[in-house]
């Protein structure tokens, strides 16, 4: 793979790449087509990470659909899927990673230690390897974004990170390969992450600034629904991800909850 990236950089084509864990979805899709859009050569990695797996989390069952998810790239024209084994992206003896100060401290990386451990250094790797002139991440994982962003940032890796909007259902519901486990019970209670994050954009468009007003509001609203289980609300500052007590300047409004046994985690953005 790198070989071959590094061939086509020396042709002074340009490389749009979208790494992935694979259980690809429409969400997926429309990074790899913000991609296909700006760069001669589309590359997509299908890694599921193990080293961004807490103890009990679900690495084990982490959906692996392969086939179908070639099929999703072939759709918007991905040229090269890059599908490397676990143990050719980690040696048996590595000591080397990748850690991200401060922007972790908070929302997923108090809930899920050595979460973006994990996340930098694959993230690094990937990037080392692909060589991409852009890469596209979502911005339903705006914390994971921050990160990634501030580590290329930091240790001069030269490819723009590009984020790209959340890509919902129809009824709002942010896409996720962990929608699928959801029971159709389930799947309904989830909209209730939604309907907090409107409630949060309407409130400070009326006018509310107090920051644990707020969160107390998105709290009673999501606890009425009883398959729900809040991990947190937050709402932080967009650039330090430090919880903020009023609202002003660019403010994100992040969630994460689980619908049953599912994680879900959502987001808005509101600039005051």
């Amino acid at each position: 793979m790198q070989k071959t990236s590094l061939k086509l950089r020396a042709e002074k084509k340009s490389i749009g790449f979208v790494p992935t864990m694979g259980a690809l979805h429409a969400g997926h899709q429309s990074l790899m087509k913000k991609a296909r859009d700006a760069n001669d050569v589309v590359v997509v990695s299908i890694f599921v990470n193990p080293t961004q797996f807490g103890p009990g989390e679900d690495f084990e069952k982490y959906p692996r659909t392969l086939n179908e998810d070639l099929a999703k790239c072939g759709a918007v024209g991905v040229d090269i899927v890059f599908n490397p084994e676990a143990g050719s992206m980690y040696a048996p003896d590595q000591s080397t990673f990748v850690e991200v100060l401060k922007l972790t401290d908070n929302l997923c990386g108090m809930s899920r230690p050595g979460h973006f451990r994990g996340v930098a250094t694959v993230v690094c790797k990937l990037l080392n390897i692909v060589q991409p002139t852009r890469a596209y991440f979502g911005l339903k994982d705006y914390q994971q974004l921050q990160v990634i962003k501030r580590m290329a940032r930091d240790l001069f890796i030269p490819a723009d990170i590009v984020p790209v909007e959340i890509f919902r259902e129809p009824d709002g519901l942010a896409m996720s390969s962990r929608n699928r486990y959801l029971s159709p019970e389930e799947r309904t209670d989830a909209l209730v992450l939604k309907e907090a994050l409107d409630l949060f954009r309407e409130r400070v468009k009326k006018g509310e600034r107090n920051a644990i007003t707020l969160i107390k509001e998105m709290m009673e609203l999501i606890v009425e629904v009883p398959s729900t289980e809040i991990d947190y609300v937050s709402i932080v500052d967009a650039n330090t991800l430090e919880d903020v007590a009023m609202i002003e300047g660019r403010v994100v409004a992040a969630l994460a909850v689980k619908v049953g046994n599912t994680r879900l985690i959502d987001n808005t953005i509101v600039g005051v």
